[in-house]
């Protein structure tokens, strides 16, 4: 079975590879490399955007955790990015690709100025190399149970393919595999958690649900802790980091500005925000039948583990495929968002020979790759502390990015107040752990309050005092006409 797997992935490599470039033919430009030129449709904006997030978090990391401790371990992932992807279709997704960008930052220079355009992509980038190192190790770590791989060369296996067929192809290389991915990945669910509860019922999915519905203890059901306001705000707080600090990735916006448009790129967060919460809700009942399963497997990751004892020979090969498609459609994306900061905002200002914005892109596709990869060798402490800098986008860029698109009030000096105090405020509780606001000053507190949300509310306050005269750089227009 093992030399199956092994073809059958091997094929299915080549067929990424294949589809790399076949989309190479489609970029003449840098718009087309970034954002497909603009075109793509509902049921290819759609499933990019779902197939973005969708990868070892969701799957693996969520799922074990709420193994552990429940539903409520749900509000960051699959609850927090689902809902994320329905207010980006809201509120975000029209203004935005109105103004004709390539880059969330392309945003905040012709909004609030060049520096903050700066500080906004010196902000970004350094979060996604440990999201992306963690994918790596994900994937490495799949690849090590089913074939044997030792990690390390399982980890630069898995860099390697998911950096050449970005390289080649760029947003349309990223978009055509991201469809073919999202649909393996979701039959792959389905049939899990199908055999999962089969197998639960004896024969009989129903008999299966109902034996999670007994069996599992009442308090693991529950999504929203209500023991008391402590553990609701602290929820709160996760939900929020989830839904909220979100929104201000280069990964989500890129997708609706490569919508052919307005109106398609809200749809499409609304398709993919409804998909995402119905299939993300498959890994957590996986995760809880698990302990009636397998109440022993102890530490190991539950879903492969799973799948080896419920899936027979031919659904385990689908199930394979399934996960690689999941974390190779997040990996693809998570190279190409810094990747496109890069190239767009930052190198070029540096001093230096000039390279052509296509190569710029290409070498930079190159540099995120290589980066992420050691980060992935240096080991697990590194990349968890970096993989948690996603809170970022909550703290430092969410208050600036909406303030700008519906205040008209408040330019350059408010939004790099703003982006500079929150985060230093933020840093060091990241760097010491702190949960709650100020640690402990406030752990005493019957409600303590959560560090992310505490902190972009101080990014607020210091928006709306920090430059209370100024207009924005372009007089207030742009986020009213959408030019």
């Amino acid at each position: 079975m093992t030399t199956l797997l092994a073809i059958a992935l091997i094929v299915y490599v080549a067929v990424m590879f294949a589809i790399g470039l076949w989309a190479r033919g489609r970029i003449h430009d840098t718009e087309d490399y970034l954002v497909a030129g603009r075109r793509l449709g509902l049921w290819l904006a759609a499933p990019t955007l779902f197939a973005t997030w969708f990868g070892a978090g969701t799957l693996l990391t969520a799922t074990d955790e709420i193994r552990a401790e429940g539903m409520v371990k749900a509000a960051l992932d699959p609850f927090g990015a689902g809902l994320c992807l329905l207010l980006a279709g809201w509120f975000y997704a029209k203004p935005l690709w109105r103004m004709r960008l390539l880059t969330l930052p392309d945003y905040f220079g012709r909004r609030f100025g060049p520096r903050a355009e700066i500080v906004c992509s010196a902000i970004m980038v350094p979060g996604y190399f440990g999201w992306i190192a963690a994918q790596f190790v994900a994937l490495a770590g799949i690849l090590e149970l089913f074939f044997g791989i030792p990690l390390g060369t399982g980890i630069a296996l898995v860099a390697l393919v998911g950096m050449s067929y970005t390289l080649v192809g760029g947003m349309w290389s990223v978009t055509m595999t991201d469809c073919v991915q999202t649909g393996l990945l979701v039959l792959g669910l389905v049939l899990v958690a199908w055999n999962v509860l089969t197998t639960l019922g004896a024969g009989s999915a129903g008999a299966g649900w109902s034996r999670v519905l007994e069996e599992v203890p009442p308090e693991m059901l529950d999504a929203v802790p209500t023991e008391s306001m402590a553990l609701f705000v602290g929820w709160l707080g996760v939900l929020a980091a989830g839904s909220l600090g979100n929104i201000p990735g280069q990964d989500l916006t890129q997708r609706f500005f490569a919508a052919k448009s307005a109106g398609v790129a809200a749809r499409a967060c609304w398709v993919a925000g409804i998909a995402y919460l119905v299939i993300g809700c498959l890994p957590p009942l996986i995760g809880l039948a698990a302990n009636l399963i397998a109440p022993d497997a102890g530490a190991r990751a539950i879903i492969p583990l799973i799948a080896q004892l419920v899936l027979d020979p031919w659904l385990t090969l689908i199930f394979v495929l399934a996960v690689t498609s999941a974390v190779l459609s997040t990996i693809d994306s998570g190279i190409l968002a810094p990747s496109s900061v890069l190239a767009q905002n930052l190198l070029p200002r540096l001093p230096g020979r000039r390279f052509s914005p296509l190569a710029l892109n290409r070498a930079a596709v190159v540099g995120v790759t290589a980066g992420s990869l050691v980060l992935a060798y240096i080991g697990g402490d590194a990349y968890e502390l970096l993989e948690s800098a996603y809170e970022v986008g909550l703290v430092a860029l969410v208050v600036p990015l909406t303030m700008g698109l519906y205040r008209r009030r408040g330019g350059e000096r408010a939004a790099l107040a703003s982006m500079l105090v929150a985060t230093a405020v933020w840093l060091p509780h990241l760097a010491l752990g702190w949960e709650s606001f100020l640690g402990p000053a406030t752990a005493a507190w019957s409600v303590p309050p959560p560090t992310g949300l505490a902190c972009a509310g101080v990014g607020l306050v210091v928006y709306l005092t920090a430059d209370r005269g100024a207009a924005s750089v372009d007089g207030g227009a742009t986020h009213k006409s959408g030019h």
